[in-house]
């Protein structure tokens, strides 16, 4: 085993195809002899994981990886964590993915090994989260509800998140992976709502903007990894009305606040789409941006993929800090959502647009996010 795994080690970098190697890891799997692939992982991981990944490594990693977690039977999975596991190969992104991963393949109690094996506390945490999206009652798992629930990661991060699926997040896009790869559903892009015709009847109130760095970045918080990791664009801005806007004036108000997203919006060549949609739509749409990513990244993933759709869920609602999920869902339900787009410069219109505005229960408030990427 230990001279075959070198062989290809050597030889890797100088592949123009590494089917061959897969199909190697494929054959060694089937028969039974799982300890291969991880074993393949770990050594490709020392000779080249800590510079500059090639290609060769990233592509026969991802297939190893996959094809442990996916190949059912207990010895695939306790590899696939034991690969996983390894110092070579501690990340803490990584492990985001192996979570989403993990949770998609596996059955609840097949995963309790992961909360009493080798594996990280990133990866613990984020399996539960991965796990509560797809509405698993982890409580209901010993194995899984034990570590759940122990006070020594309340402090995590993710330990704000409730343990239990929300109304909000039903019907989440969640990715399916199989050994090729994985795939996922994107609830946003170009609208094919009505546009929007001005009757210059609206009675559209005055509005001054009140956007803190502070809360722009929470507004934000679902896209950042757009700007941050691809070629992304936001805008969060939020603005004071002097008065409710009555009937069709929420679009014909939007017009007026001065965004760069809408700057030319309202012609006949740059028409304005605006429709009303529920907060869970608005919820969903935050979460696949933040867990899927933009053009060029992957995104958070599902655990963190939540934590910041809640974040901008709660700014664009205006709920104060220190909130919890269910007090967001109650002032998010009192708000009026509504989706927009226009076919402005701002916008891309390829596949990565995003245009949500939030009116507060009193409707003095309005709470604008808006993002797009490209390739």
């Amino acid at each position: 085993m230990t001279e075959g795994i070198q062989e290809i080690v050597a030889g890797l970098s100088g592949l123009k195809d590494v089917a061959g190697v897969c199909a190697v890891a494929d054959e060694r799997v089937a028969r039974g002899e799982a300890a291969f692939a991880a074993d393949l992982g770990v050594a490709l991981a020392r000779a080249y994981g800590r510079a500059e990944p090639l290609w060769q490594y990233r592509s026969v990693f991802g297939h190893l990886l996959r094809l442990l977690a996916t190949t059912a039977g207990p010895e695939n999975l306790t590899e696939a964590l034991r690969l996983v596991s390894s110092p070579e190969l501690a990340d803490r992104r990584r492990d985001r993915h192996v979570a989403s991963l993990l949770a998609s393949c596996r059955r609840p109690e097949e995963l309790v090994v992961v909360f009493s094996g080798h594996a990280s506390e990133e990866l613990r945490a984020c399996l539960v989260h991965e796990l509560v999206l797809r509405g698993v009652a982890v409580d209901e798992e010993p194995g899984i509800a034990r570590w759940a629930r122990s006070p020594h990661w309340r402090y995590h991060p993710l330990g704000w998140l409730p343990l239990t699926r929300s109304g909000m997040e039903d019907g989440a896009d969640l990715p399916s992976y199989s050994l090729r790869g994985s795939s996922h559903a994107m609830p946003y892009g170009p609208s094919e709502g009505v546009p929007y015709r001005g009757t210059g009847r609206a009675r559209v109130p005055s509005a001054a903007e009140v956007t803190t760095p502070q809360l722009a970045a929470a507004l934000s918080s679902a896209v950042a990894n757009w700007a941050e990791e691809s070629n992304g664009v936001v805008e969060a801005r939020v603005f004071d009305l002097a008065g409710p806007p009555a009937g069709e004036a929420v679009p014909a108000t939007l017009l007026t606040l001065g965004l760069e997203s809408l700057a030319g919006a309202g012609r006949k060549k740059a028409a304005l789409s605006v429709t009303a949609c529920p907060p869970g739509q608005a919820w969903r749409v935050l979460f696949a941006a933040a867990s899927t990513g933009g053009a060029y990244n992957s995104g958070s993933h599902g655990a963190y993929g939540r934590l910041a759709a809640w974040q901008s869920l709660a700014a664009l609602a205006g709920v104060a800090d220190g909130a919890g999920s269910a007090e967001i869902e109650a002032r998010a339900a009192e708000c009026a959502w509504f989706g927009f787009d226009a076919r402005t410069d701002w916008f891309e219109q390829v596949a990565w647009d995003i245009g949500l505005a939030a009116l507060s229960p009193d409707r003095r408030r309005l709470a604008v996010l808006a993002a797009t990427d490209t390739d």
